[in-house]
Parts: C-alpha cells; sequence; structure tokens
C-alpha cells in the first residue's frame, strides 16, 4: 500500500443475518484531497463509513490507515490517531457556550480527565486557543452563546471547530449538509474547502452541488458494491451512475 494514501480498504466487506450491506469494497483515499462518497438510498454509504470508523466490525476485508493495519481498532484509538469522525467523536454539549465547547474538546486531546474536577479557572489556559478555532470556522461573535441557542448552521460550524481542537489529520464527515438551507449549505462547503488545507476529507453527502465543487473523487456505491470512481465529470457521464444515482432523484 503506497504512502501517497492516507487511508485503503482491501475487500471491505459486512453482511448482517444473509444480507450483504458491503461487499468486496476497495477504496483508496488520497493524502490531502476531499474524497466523497455517494450513491442511492439503501446503497451501503454509512454502513461503509461505520466500518471505516469502527462503529462496526467488518465480516471480511482489511483496513489500512497510514500503512497501518486498523482493521481491529478500537474507535477511540483510530481517533489518537488522527483519524477523526466529525458529529460523532465531536460532541457538543447544548448548555455550554460555544468557546466552552472547544475548551473540552482540548482537555481531550491533552488526555487529563482530571481537569473536570477542579475549578473552572483552570479551562482559562485553553480560552486563546479555543478562540482561534473559532474564529477559523466564523464563530468569533458566537464565543459566549450556549449552543443550544445557536441557529442550526452555526452548531455544525462549532461540531468542526471541538473536531479541529483533536487536530486531525484526517477526518470524516457524515452527510454534514443534512437538514440545511441553502445559506448554511454553502457556508459550511466553504469552511469545509477551508478547513481542508494540510489534512484529507472522506465525507458521505447526497447534496450532488456540494460533492461536484468540494470533490476531488468521488467514489459511487450502489448495493454495497463501488460502481464507479473518479472526478465529477467522469462518474456524472458513466451511464450506470445516471441510472442508479441521479436518475433515482437523489439531490
Amino acid at each position: 500500500m503506497s504512502g501517497e494514501y492516507v487511508l485503503e480498504t482491501e475487500g471491505l466487506t459486512k453482511e448482517f443475518a444473509g444480507f450483504t450491506a458491503v461487499k468486496d469494497v476497495h477504496l483508496r483515499v488520497k493524502r490531502g484531497s476531499i474524497h466523497a462518497l455517494i450513491g442511492p438510498n439503501g446503497a451501503g454509504k454509512t454502513t461503509c463509513f461505520n466500518l471505516l470508523t469502527k462503529f462496526l466490525e467488518p465480516t471480511r476485508g482489511r483496513i489500512t490507515y497510514n500503512g497501518r493495519d486498523i482493521t481491529s481498532t478500537k474507535p477511540a484509538d483510530i481517533a489518537r490517531m488522527g483519524l477523526v469522525r466529525s458529529f460523532q467523536i465531536s460532541a457538543v454539549f447544548p448548555h455550554l457556550t460555544a468557546l466552552e465547547n472547544v475548551r473540552v474538546a482540548l482537555q481531550r486531546q491533552r488526555g487529563n480527565s482530571f481537569d473536570f474536577w477542579r475549578p473552572k479557572s483552570v479551562l482559562n489556559v485553553y480560552n486563546d486557543r479555543a478562540r482561534e478555532l473559532l474564529d477559523s470556522v466564523g464563530l468569533t461573535e458566537y464565543a459566549d452563546t450556549v449552543a443550544v441557542e445557536m441557529p442550526y448552521g452555526r452548531k455544525r460550524a462549532l461540531e468542526i471547530a471541538t473536531t479541529l481542537a483533536l487536530e486531525p489529520e484526517m477526518m470524516l464527515l457524515d452527510e454534514p449538509m443534512a437538514g440545511m438551507g441553502h445559506e448554511d449549505i454553502d457556508k459550511i462547503a466553504a469552511l469545509i474547502k477551508r478547513v481542508s488545507a494540510n489534512r484529507t476529507i472522506l465525507m458521505v453527502e447526497h447534496n450532488l452541488n456540494v460533492v461536484a465543487n468540494l470533490s476531488d473523487t468521488i467514489t459511487v456505491l450502489t448495493r454495497g458494491q463501488v460502481l464507479a470512481e473518479g472526478d465529477y465529470a467522469t462518474v456524472s457521464n458513466n451511464p450506470e451512475v445516471r441510472q442508479a444515482y441521479m436518475g433515482a432523484g437523489d439531490a
């Protein structure tokens, strides 16, 4: 397996009581790229994502991250290696402010759980870095806003900030645009593009406009198998893809 690829799978397969949700998937994600995983409903995208982040164990196959076999590695250990799943591993506490949420993530990166039992002032050491992260995702004005009171799109930005606090080499985004209006979609798409500098992103996404504008490489799944792969022009002009995905009415 080449150093050109940060994440690779060989023959990745997941079976549930006789039903094969993911079958023999060979995936290679180039270092420093934005790679999208798309397909119609029931194509196996979420199952594949759960296998990559070890929320599910594969029936067969192998997963390699930075040349290291992580097929049997626990999710928390994978996160410590720099492979972080946003909106799952990153936690947003609804009754903490945006600044406090990012401070918790910075504290978690240090791995010292005892800070929770110390005076609140101890956490002030994280304030400068937390404000830098909030600024990087456009949330400077929300630093003192309680998360539950933030607009939906801004909560998603906060979740990305807490993920960035873990200093991931690779981020896995599971439908980052789900439930958003056009204005928030544009903001989060721009944010993803901005934070992709010096890191790799793999995302599951239904919005084809987002996929077309952001992705360097697209892998199309159908019935749990890879149907096609390439840039947007390549996959969008593939007759099988048009029939299986675009013809299905997903957008």
